[in-house]
């Protein structure tokens, strides 16, 4: 799997291999609050004929909540559902850039540890761990 995550990531993504692999990715997304969302692909699927991937993960942390949000990208939008009415706003950040997700989307941070390490060992399916919501605006 592929994760771009930081400036320099976009020539030289970094390699996730291993469940500890991903831990080590949420890990250094929970300590940065000016970057904590990562775009993840899996190297297991085709590309598309433009050669790009078909399908996308974006997995936010926050350390100041212990939580996160997860997107899904491929035949559709699709965004982690969380309990609860949710805190309003949710603002993460990714290479600089704000990246805005619905209320009610985060979700503990076991929870998004498991469904990142689904995404990895299903060769890049829509992890089923978690219950997931299908966004009006995004």
């Amino acid at each position: 799997m592929a994760a771009y995550y930081r400036n320099e990531h976009g020539e030289s993504p970094v390699a996730l291999r291993s469940p500890a692999d991903v831990d080590n990715l949420i890990d250094e997304l929970l300590g940065d609050r000016s970057e904590n969302v990562a775009v993840l692909h899996s190297l297991e699927r085709p590309l598309m004929p433009a050669g790009v991937p078909d399908h996308e993960l974006m997995v936010g942390a926050d350390g100041g909540l212990r939580g996160g949000v997860l997107a899904f990208m491929d035949d559709g939008n699709f965004v982690s559902l969380g309990p609860g009415g949710g805190r309003g706003e949710v603002i993460y950040s990714i290479m600089g850039n704000v990246a805005e997700f619905p209320e009610r989307s985060e979700i503990p941070i076991m929870l998004v540890r498991q469904a990142v390490k689904q995404f990895l060992s299903s060769a890049g399916k829509r992890p089923a761990c978690i219950e997931w919501q299908v966004p009006e605006i995004w």
